[in-house]
Parts: structure tokens; sequence; C-alpha cells
């Protein structure tokens, strides 16, 4: 008797569909490798500043992702969504956060709606779209946009994940986290994982599983891969292993308003920003450097807090050669970013680790404020709010034969909602209007691809923000902003992006006419429906 088999809708979408929609780009060949659709590996850290690695104006030795700057292209004015969580909803879906549900942080008990807490059914991920399209989806990393089931990533359309379902813990230990506000779970594809009592750290255990992921799916699949990178690296807590902390220690004794002007020249020689950005003045809350008592306490932090930085970059190394050794880098749009500016959280401990020395399991503490302004520098602000602190990121592009500048920048205004359809356009994937027979929410962000090509894009009218009370607007070279207490700010991005001189006395019509438009967008997408 003959064997037919029964394709899954999944397995005949993976060879009907690539067929179909390579041979429409006039790319497909049964037998080329080379022949596929691009792979995708979209690479994301967590707390991480605008100027904390080197291609950025940073110190810190991260010789990969400084390899992927030379010959893919760097964008100077590229926005997150200012926290974790909405950052995230944002990525996965093409959407603001408040539209997929996670207009603030995670929550099993909100109501449902734009701060329900989880993503929610109007919308669709990266994953289930290209998934659809044929792509394989690989996860490894961070999650943070649903803390229970049916909300993990394998329930989202990722077909293999390992990783931490929850925003932060202990990067030995994961049970020894101190933060009884925290949940601690990890996952591997649909299960709960514990990690072994010896040799783990989290930065380490997220490279070798992407690794993992990628080899098998070298061995096994035809079909061309989506892998989404998530690191917790440097988010707190401090933990990093001795070798990498001592390559850096003592390195940052002369403090951190000396470092953010070493930082800040570097960035005006690189040309990331113009030199007559001015260097925001230090944070009123933090205390001079000369009246630093433990000078060697603080040394230790900031130390720790690049050797997370330094450990993420050779992790991205290891996963850059697993994919020089199948010759599928070069067939591979690499794309790497962080979730939010520097972190100036810090009470993040109880009191039984709060003179514990940062660096091992049995520390846990952040780097705190004086640290973060160095990070986020040239800019204002931190994480949580939408000055330019909380959500300037860098963003590198890397996919050789299609970036046309290698090692150039890029001023062009960009938002994390566009990596949706950055993602749809490089697969050659139509974003659907319903999934699953739901209606989905049609997407908010515009493709980077022309970008890559060296053209002017066709940009958006307007982006906005809201996270906490903090909102924001930017139109061309507007913005507006304000902090959850403040009045509205307006700035000029082309003269003023370290957001110094308020013009908002002196253009109110311009600050009425972007308030409106504000409006629109808030009511559009139920912002601020429940208090903060």
């Amino acid at each position: 008797m003959m064997y037919t088999k029964k394709w899954s809708r999944r397995e005949f979408l993976k060879i009907t569909g690539l067929a179909a929609l390579s041979a429409g780009l006039g790319l497909w060949s049964a037998c080329s490798r080379s022949a596929r659709r691009p792979n995708i590996l979209l690479i994301m850290a967590d707390d991480m500043g605008f100027s904390d690695i080197g291609c950025y104006g940073s110190e810190i030795h991260t010789p990969n992702l400084d390899w992927l700057a030379e010959r893919g292209l760097r964008f100077t004015q590229f926005y997150n969504a200012a926290r974790c969580c909405p950052t995230r909803a944002s990525l996965l879906t093409g959407l603001y956060p408040h539209q997929a549900g996670m207009g603030g942080m995670v929550s099993t008990t909100n109501p449902p709606g734009p701060y329900q807490g989880y993503l929610n059914d109007q919308c669709v991920t990266i994953a289930e779209v290209l998934g659809e399209g044929g792509y394989t989806t690989l996860m490894s990393g961070k999650w943070h946009v649903g803390e229970e089931q049916p909300h993990w990533p394998t329930d989202r359309g990722f077909d293999r994940y390992f990783g931490l379902i929850s925003g932060a813990a202990n990067y030995f230990d994961i049970s020894r986290t101190k933060r009884p506000d925290i949940t601690r779970q990890m996952a591997l594809d649909g299960e709960p994982y514990t990690p072994p009592e010896e040799g783990f750290y989290m930065t380490d255990a997220f490279t070798d599983h992407a690794v993992q992921f990628l080899n098998e799916h070298d061995r096994e699949e035809s079909s061309p891969f989506f892998l989404y990178l998530a690191y917790t690296a440097p988010h707190w807590p401090l933990h990093a292993w001795p070798e990498d902390i001592a390559r850096y220690e003592g390195d940052y004794r002369t403090g951190w308003s000396a470092l953010r002007k070493q930082r800040y020249d570097r960035l005006i020689e690189m040309g990331i920003i113009e030199d007559h950005w001015a260097l925001s003045p230090p944070d009123a809350e933090v205390e001079p450097w000369s009246s630093v008592e433990d000078v060697e306490l603080m040394d230790l932090k900031m130390a720790v807090y690049a050797a997370q930085i330094d450990r993420m970059d050779q992790g991205i190394g290891k996963v850059l050669d697993t994919l020089r050794a199948q010759d599928e880098l070069d067939n591979t749009l690499v794309m790497f970013l962080s979730d939010n500016g520097g972190c100036h959280e810090e009470n993040v401990s109880d009191r039984a680790n709060m003179n514990i020395p940062p660096g091992g399991e049995d520390s846990y503490t952040s780097y705190g404020r004086p640290w973060a302004n160095a990070s986020n520098t040239p800019f204002r602000l931190y994480k949580h709010w939408v000055h330019e602190g909380g959500i300037a990121t860098p963003l590198i592009a890397y996919r050789p034969g299609v970036i046309r500048q290698q090692g150039e920048f890029t001023d062009q205004v960009g938002h994390i909602i566009d990596l949706m359809a950055t993602c749809c356009d490089v697969a050659g994937v139509k974003y659907p209007g319903k999934y699953q027979g739901r209606e989905i929410t049609p997407p908010e962000g515009k493709s980077l691809v022309p970008i890559f090509r060296g053209e002017t894009r066709d940009g958006h009218d307007a982006i906005f923000w809201e996270h906490m009370g903090n909102k924001a607007i930017r139109q061309g070279t507007w913005k507006l902003v304000s902090t959850s207490a403040g009045e509205w700010e307006l700035y000029d991005m082309d003269r003023d992006r370290s957001e110094l001189n308020n013009l908002a006395n002196q253009s109110p019509e311009k600050v009425n006419e972007l308030v409106v438009l504000y409006q629109r967008w808030a009511q559009r997408c139920g912002v601020n429906q429940k208090p903060v």
C-alpha cells in the first residue's frame, strides 16, 4: 500500500506558498539555497542607551555589532516605544502598543482593552504573518507581552521558543530573583523550563538556543527563517562573568560627567549627531562625581553593565558565525536595536542585597541614574519617558546587495511600528485583513526597505507616543512632548534634538495644531481609557 503524507496547513504553505511567492519575485530555484527569500534576524537589547555600543560612540567593546554597522546602515533617528512591554508589542505587531493591548505593562488582572497587559486578538505577530507565508519562525529571549498561556510565543506563531516569559530575572539563578512583583517563568517551546543549577547564564543561554535552532533549521528545513533574538542584557540586575567584568574595571573612575563628554565628542566625530546639538546638562538629581564617596563601587557598577553588553555582543558574534558556516549570512537581513533608553531605576531589590557588590548571583542591583544619564548621551531623561533619552535607539540594518551605502548613516525618521512592514516587504508576504477568522487591525508602520536602498522614503505624517501619562508627537522636524505631570514642550529636532530650547510659548499655533493631531490619535487608539 502506497503511503501518502497528509500535509498540515503550515507545511503546505511552506512549499506551495513559498514557491508561488518566490516565483512571482523571479527568485525561485529548487536546487539553490541562495535563491530562497531572505532570512530575517531581528536582535533586541534590553534597557540599553543610545550611546552604549561602539558604533554609536561607546567605549564598550562591541566588535560584532561594529562589523554589522561597517557593512550595513545605521539609523540616527529611529525610535522605540519608551519601555519594554510597549516596544515589544509594537515590534511584533506593527501597531501602536495600545492597539495591541499593551499600552502599559504586562498584567493578568487588567480589564480587556488598550491596557489589558497581553497581546489581543485584533493583532497579528510577525511570526504569525511570516509563518503563514512559509517561514520557519524562531525566538530566543525575553517575551514580556503576556505571562500566562495562551499568550506565550508558541501561542502567537513561533514554531520554536526558548526564553524568559517575564521581564527580568537573576542571570545565574532565576529562583533567586529578589523582586516579589516579578515572575520568573522560563519556557522551552510551550512548556515551563527550569535552568540547570550550574553553569547557567541567561545571555549565553539565549545565544546557545538561537544557535541550536539555526542548526536544526539548517538540517531539517527548506524554508527561510525569521529569528527574533531578544536579549535581557543589559537590564538589571548587574550580573556578568568575572572575566568580562575584569575587562572594564577601573575604566570608569573618571566618572559619569567625563564619560558623557567623551561619548558626546565621539558621536559628533562619527557624524551620528550634529555639532549644534548641545550636550544636555547633567541630571539635576545626579550628584557630582567629586562628591562620590565609594568610587570603587560606582566604577564596578558601570564595569558590570559594560560587561553585560560585551557578552551580548559575543553572543551575536556566535550567531553570525553560525550563519556564515551555513552560507546563509549574505542571504539574511539582520537588524539590531534597543527596547528603550538607559534605565534610571535604583531600588530594584530588597534590603538583603543592597550591600552586596554587583556582578555575582548573590547581588541584585542596577547601575542607577548617573550612569544611565551617560548611556543616553546626549539626550535628556530615560526609559519610561518619551523625551529623546527614553525613545531614541540605535538601529543597525545589514543586508548585502540591498543596502547600498554600506557603513553610512541615515537621518530618515523611523519607528518601531515599521519593523512589521519591513519584514513583510522583505519576505514578500502580505499583511492579512483577517487571521483565523478574526478581523485584524490594519498596520501602522511603513517599510524601511526604500531607506535600505538609499532612497528617500515616503515617511509618516506623524508618529506618536504615550506611556504612563508621558506623551509625544513628532511631525517632520517638530516634536511636542510632555511628562505625565508637565506642560507641553515644543522642540525643533533639526536645531535642538537635545530638547533644551522649549519653543512652546513662541509658537502656540504649532502647539495647538499638534495637540489636535495627538488627541485624534489618542482617541483612535484608546489611549488613557484606563487611569494612569
